[in-house]
């Protein structure tokens, strides 16, 4: 699906970025991360990120995505360890201003896409997420003859 978003954002005259290879469809400076978070129906609370994830997809949600609603505290830049610090640094590629936009789905290669959900979601120290906005998309049917 990355790569689907990515030819029709070319087509339609906008931003393609490549981050470690990979690359993502940016429309007015918002980067859109598709992500089949199960391969049949399952509820979006229920999406989780694999514990093998790449740290490139862990950086993505940590400097682009959202801050989370509240923290129980904010840890002071001076006392931040470089690691920490590493984390927040938003890619380059992408550019700082660059808001990430999840396009969370399930589908299957039989079935198709069974549900997908766009919006702003933080991703959680347990790989879990918090969706600060989300909306579900209804699903064009397919007509065979």
């Amino acid at each position: 699906m990355r790569e689907n978003l990515a030819e029709t954002a070319r087509a339609l005259g906008e931003a393609v970025r490549d981050v470690r290879g990979y690359e993502y469809a940016v429309i007015n400076d918002h980067a859109l991360f598709p992500y089949r978070y199960a391969d049949r129906p399952r509820p979006l609370d229920r999406a989780r990120l694999p514990a093998n994830a790449s740290p490139t997809r862990h950086r993505l949600f940590r400097a682009h995505g959202p801050q989370p609603p509240e923290a129980l505290f904010d840890v002071d830049e001076d006392l931040a360890t470089e690691e920490y610090l590493g984390l927040r640094e938003a890619f380059e590629e992408l550019g700082a201003s660059t808001r990430l936009v999840c396009v969370f789905f399930t589908a299957d290669v039989e079935n198709g896409i069974h549900a997908i959900h766009w919006g702003d979601a933080h991703l959680e120290p347990d790989r879990t997420f918090t969706w600060l906005y989300r909306e579900q998309l209804p699903i064009a049917s397919v007509q065979t003859e």
